[in-house]
């Protein structure tokens, strides 16, 4: 174990080899590249870099954990039992988690752990179905006993995104392993860290070797080389809409492979003049904050009712003016670093676009301290839909704030948008609400709240916002092909 040096951060590292069959070891390559610290800049430490020669030997070794059938055939109890087990381990070692997620993220401290307790919550929710897939038995006509099996698809690619790791390691990994798949993983590069450490979690609770591979690397090469894989029968991706494209292309273009996708979002959040306004600022001001703005469904397009738009404005730049960015150790920051200097550079360009459109910014538009990756939180009005910060995914910390004068009007412009993940609507109104719910494109829709969560309910988009779902019984489908069997009595 490493130990990161600054007093506010003892945190271990655990592996920086990649997990193939179970054991640790270096990419054929030799290379290894720097996970850096979004806070300061500075390398935390190396990690293996895995291409296509170390992504060919994780798929043989999935593919032996699954034709072998030690995964496939043990019992479905069997199967929950060592989620299940996951789970607990997780929950015994939370605070190193949350604090390697924290340094090598930058996500305050406080999200970290409420990241980890959706993450054990996760694996234990998918535990409890490892041994509830089951088909049906069909009447069909004539002397036949018709009966349906959901099996698993086979070996799975995974591909994970740096704003969440550890939860988007749960969320691609639990239904996977409860339906009897095996797993190639590749981390995001910018966060390589927490992922791996769950790998050593993973051989702890006892799962057999070649179930679990995970490999750190780059997009173009390790992860174009899952997408590319003849030998994997699923792909399973998060991330950006534009690589979603090439994903879904690699797959077409190999073997066909089955694709489930969740990519990114510019979401409508709806602000009616007889919301409380108070939640409905405080609200609208988690919705498009949280982890930095770095979040797929943020509400980046808050549109706010004419009759109650300068009292909206007003309070939200005194809210934004308050948030506190800073050390993401200290307890009392609610803002931590962009991920990285690209993150940060592509932020700050949108600000550049907002104000060269001319939207009004009436607060942050500014990095903050001389190192690291920080940005103020910034918060623009009088913007138009035709502007670019209305139409593209910023990914970080800037609000616009769109006017609107009737519900007719605004679910218009909401769904006047490529995107489909997420939106919210603020109201008192249980008609207006309905109204926005069922019009609105997009996969989730929140009344009154955002970004609540369950591993019970179904996330994923409309629209160029992906395909198929995540979470609750839905989150199965993906991980199994539906097998006919029909017996002449």
């Amino acid at each position: 174990m490493v130990t990161a040096t600054r007093p506010e951060q003892q945190v271990k590292i655990g592996p920086t080899k990649l997990l193939i069959n179970n054991e640790w070891v270096n990419s054929v390559s030799g290379r290894r590249f720097e996970t850096i610290n979004p806070s300061t800049g500075e390398a935390i430490c190396d990690v293996a870099e895995a291409d296509a020669p170390d992504v060919d030997k994780a798929v043989q070794a999935a593919r032996m954990a699954f034709t072998s059938g030690e995964w496939r055939q043990m019992s479905a109890t069997r199967r929950g039992e060592l989620l299940y087990k996951l789970a607990d381990l997780i929950e015994q070692n939370i605070d190193e988690l949350a604090r390697l997620e924290t340094l090598d993220n930058g996500k305050p401290l406080q999200n970290s752990y409420g990241d980890l307790g959706l993450v054990i919550a996760c694996y234990r929710y998918y535990a409890g179905w490892a041994d509830k897939v089951q088909g049906k038995t069909i009447p069909i006509n004539g002397p036949y006993f018709c009966y349906t099996r959901h099996e698993p698809v086979g070996v799975v690619g995974q591909i994970i995104p740096w704003n969440f790791p550890l939860l988007m390691q749960a969320w691609k990994l639990s239904p996977a392993l409860a339906t009897g798949n095996t797993v190639v993983m590749k981390t995001a590069e910018q966060t390589p860290l927490s992922a791996l450490r769950v790998g050593e979690l993973i051989i702890e609770a006892g799962f057999p070797p070649g179930v679990v591979n995970l490999l750190s690397g780059y997009g173009p090469t390790a992860g174009a080389a899952i997408a590319n894989h003849m030998d994997i029968d699923k792909l399973a991706f998060t991330g950006s809409t534009e690589v979603g494209h090439l994903v879904m292309e690699a797959a077409a273009k190999s073997n066909l492979k089955r694709v489930s996708l969740e990519l990114g979002g510019k979401s409508p959040n709806i602000v009616f003049a007889d919301a409380n306004m108070d939640a409905a600022i405080e609200g609208s001001h988690q919705a498009l904050f949280f982890n930095q703005g770095q979040c797929c469904c943020a509400g980046s397009r808050v549109f706010v009712e004419e009759r109650c738009y300068d009292e909206f404005v007003a309070k939200s730049v005194e809210r934004a003016q308050r948030r506190v960015v800073g050390n993401p150790f200290d307890e009392h920051t609610e803002q931590g670093p962009q991920v990285d200097k690209d993150q940060f550079d592509k932020v700050m360009s949108y600000i550049e676009s907002g104000m060269r459109e001319g939207a009004q910014m009436l607060c942050g538009g500014h990095s903050l301290g001389d190192r690291g990756f920080f940005i103020q939180p910034t918060v623009f009005t009088d913007v138009k839909d035709h502007m670019k910060i209305a139409q593209e995914e910023i990914f970080g910390p800037v609000m616009s704030i769109i006017k609107f004068k009737d519900i007719h009007e605004v679910i218009e412009r909401a769904n006047n948008t490529m995107y489909g993940l997420a939106a919210a609507v603020w109201t008192q109104d249980i008609s207006k609400a309905h109204t926005i719910a069922n019009n609105i494109r997009a996969g989730t829709v929140w009344v009154n709240c955002f970004d609540v969560f369950d591993a019970a309910a179904p996330f994923g988009g409309f629209k160029q916002s992906g395909m198929g779902r995540e979470l609750g019984e839905y989150g199965l489908e993906h991980y199994t092909e539906v097998k006919t069997v029909t017996i002449k009595l």
